[in-house]
């Protein structure tokens, strides 16, 4: 692997990392995340990382919106099972983009 694509494949985990850290840190770290995807996202193009990079912008933006509903529908009694789901999901997605990463595959 070249100097290049070792440090992208770096990136792409610190965005996976910014994805944990989220449950921790409320969202801010997601943001971080997906605004990095966004900006290297041409420096991946025509690489197996940007697989990745496309998994890591799905998984932020589909958690960012169920959390959202989750949150406006709390008070009806189905936000908490949208936010459990959510967060199942946004789990599976950081753990398995993971795992592809550390055995340099395809997201």
């Amino acid at each position: 692997m070249n100097e290049k694509l070792a440090g992208l494949k770096k990136l792409t985990a610190a965005i996976y990392i910014c994805q944990v850290l989220s449950f921790f840190l409320a969202g801010l770290p997601l943001l971080i995340g997906i605004a990095l995807n966004f900006w290297k996202k041409e420096e991946v193009e025509g690489t197996w990382l940007k697989s990745h990079f496309d998994w890591q912008i799905k998984t932020a933006w589909v958690s960012l919106a169920g959390f959202a509903l989750g949150g406006l529908t709390f008070e009806f009694g189905i936000g908490i099972l949208v936010l459990i789901s959510t967060i199942m999901w946004m789990v599976f997605r950081i753990v398995v983009g993971w795992n592809a990463l550390q055995a340099n595959q395809r997201a």
